[in-house]
């Protein structure tokens, strides 16, 4: 097995819609904000090779929306999915399977592109199976009005109409479980419904794709919460049980959208879980 960071894209959101609750001058420290109170952000997805299969973990914005909707985000940078597939020697035809950890826009956007003479939309990756869940599926595709401005019907409807779309088998029980794509599940309910969290084991370690459910390293602290999340009071007892595991057993956590840090291992000190290690992509996924 090999995995590979992908990078897709830089955007900026605001900085008080990330941290909720929590006031500027303490988020502003790990998130320095610009002049318009926004924060740097990433749309890092993950490439796992093994085998004959090559699975990709999220997909970003992709690019088939309108100058203005891309404006709000004010993207920056100069990544982009084919840039970054290219770097290891890959095209997305010889993606294989395509995991969305949720079917947010900025996770699934990537997905869906324009059909050749732009009348309509196709999916990017024509030689892979889209994986998400039942339960997701429907949450998103009759998404409350709270949601709905990131459940973008161009980006997830086309996955179904392919063919191409399938469900991962969920069980009642346990929120870690294993899973076809070959990597555990983490299942948590906060930020959206039945969001999953890949567990990787790789060579000796475990790596944790971490999505929205640990967006930066700010966000480690337990009520640190996005004012995005739908439930900020599952979201804080489902973070301190990750959190609880990734310090017990060192998990290296994959981080999605921290712009400027890429994975990090975590520990339990007198103030609760803190950060312990920083660490390149190039340092782990060797």
């Amino acid at each position: 097995m090999k995995l590979y960071p992908i990078e897709t894209g830089n955007f900026k959101l605001d900085g008080g819609a990330m941290f909720g609750v929590v006031p500027k001058t303490i988020w502003n420290k790990t998130n320095p904000a610009d002049a318009n109170n926004l924060i740097d952000l990433a749309a890092r997805c993950l490439l796992i090779e093994d085998g004959n299969r090559l699975i990709l973990i999220d997909t970003g914005m992709g690019n088939k929306q309108s100058d203005k909707f891309f404006g709000y985000y004010s993207l920056w940078g100069t990544h982009s999915m084919d840039k970054s597939l290219a770097k290891y020697g890959f095209h997305r035809d010889d993606i294989t399977d395509v995991f969305m950890t949720h079917l947010h826009f900025d996770h699934c956007g990537g997905s869906v592109q324009w059909n050749k003479d732009r009348t309509g939309y196709e999916v990017a990756f024509k030689n892979a199976k889209y994986w998400t869940n039942e339960n997701h599926w429907e949450w998103a595709t009759k998404p409350n009005p709270r949601e709905k401005a990131s459940f973008l019907t161009e980006n997830i409807l086309p996955m179904q109409e392919s063919g191409q779309l399938h469900f991962i088998k969920r069980s009642e029980g346990d929120m870690l479980q294993k899973s076809e794509m070959g990597f555990g599940i983490f299942f948590v309910d906060g930020h959206t419904e039945k969001m999953m969290i890949p567990h990787i084991q790789y060579q000796d370690k475990t790596i944790c794709f971490m999505a929205d459910l640990l967006p930066t390293v700010g966000h480690i602290p337990l009520p640190y919460v996005m004012g995005y999340d739908t439930r900020p009071l599952l979201t804080m007892p489902e973070k301190a049980k990750f959190l609880t595991s990734a310090a017990e057993n060192n998990f290296y956590l994959f981080l999605e959208h921290d712009a400027h840090n890429e994975i990090i291992t975590v520990e339990n000190t007198e103030k609760g879980v803190r950060l312990k290690d920083i660490f390149i992509s190039e340092e782990i996924l060797k």
